[in-house]
């Protein structure tokens, strides 16, 4: 029963030099949808296999793991045998390595010190690194060399060798919010619609919302909110794809009138549904129960 659980389980192994670029890789595995572990220490691995093995559910783990000395080695080693025999998982170990004089540079620019070289020059540990990973490194199936990569690049790279037909690494956010309540932190563009015709004013349609039909059909209407949306339409379509190239893994859109019940949320709805047509949307309605907790509290 297990083995049937555990079949398509792709486990990726993180390693390499120190400075080479491993928060940059791990963040791109979550992007991917991978279960992420950094730091696990080898010696664990065997208990986190269990685990896995017994919850069935997780089919994509990337595990970023710094080998410091030759025990770690062999426990690795030791471990992706065990696994491979077992002929269920697809095991793959990625090295990221760099230049020594690159390594230096960022070390000095983040003014952080060498974990093998606390008392000692950075090239030293640099050094010593580097031969404790030369066999790990000869085992790896992918090795990337960072030294002239932008962190962009490196997710490309990434991205280019993991990525699966069916996974979306870009995604959009829709959500819709009242001005009255602040805007969203995490926007990257946001609109407002408070120009428009406001349904607030129509007694039988105050107490729905944009997503009610009579408030959704009130609100598109409008001479005015049909022009307005296919323009606007129009310009966020033609710059998803720019947001995407420049590896962007997700953009919000936020669109806000005064209270976020209405006119954002009708707007968000249509747009939003349209964009789901070419890419992984999700849809929020950040203040759509505010007023009904405010009732409820009054």
């Amino acid at each position: 029963m297990e083995e049937k659980q555990i079949e398509s389980l792709q486990l990726v192994v993180i390693t390499g030099m120190s400075g080479a670029g491993k928060t940059v890789a791990i963040q791109s595995f979550e992007d991917m949808g991978f279960f992420c572990i950094d730091n696990l220490p080898p010696s664990l691995i065997p208990k986190f296999w269990e685990l896995i093995k017994e919850s069935g559910k997780i089919t994509k783990i990337a595990l970023v793991i710094d080998l410091r000395s030759r025990a770690f080695f062999q426990e690795i080693q030791s471990m992706l045998i065990e696994i491979e025999n077992t002929k269920l998982v697809d095991t793959s170990i990625m090295f990221l390595d760099a230049s020594d004089k690159e390594l230096v540079s960022r070390y000095k620019e983040t003014r952080r010190t060498h974990p093998l070289a606390m008392d000692g020059l950075v090239t030293e540990g640099i050094a010593k690194e580097r031969s404790l990973l030369s066999e790990l490194k000869a085992e790896a199936q992918l090795v990337i060399d960072t030294t002239k990569l932008a962190p962009r690049e490196l997710r490309e790279r990434i991205m280019s060798n993991f990525k699966s037909q069916d996974t979306s690494t870009f995604r959009v956010e829709m959500v819709s919010f009242g001005f009255k309540y602040g805007l969203p932190i995490d926007a990257d563009i946001v609109m407002d619609v408070r120009f428009l015709p406001n349904p607030h004013y129509v007694d039988e349609l105050r107490p729905m919302c944009g997503k009610d039909k009579p408030v959704y059909d009130y609100v598109m209407a409008s001479e005015m909110t049909e022009d307005f949306y296919q323009k606007y339409e129009e310009l966020i379509l033609s710059i998803l794809p720019g947001y995407k190239k420049e590896g962007k893994m997700s953009l919000t859109i936020a669109i806000g009138c005064t209270g976020g019940q209405h006119r954002s949320v009708a707007l968000t709805e249509r747009l939003g549904h349209r964009i789901e047509q070419d890419y992984k949307t999700n849809i929020t309605h950040r203040d759509i129960s505010k007023r009904k907790e405010t009732v409820n509290r009054s």
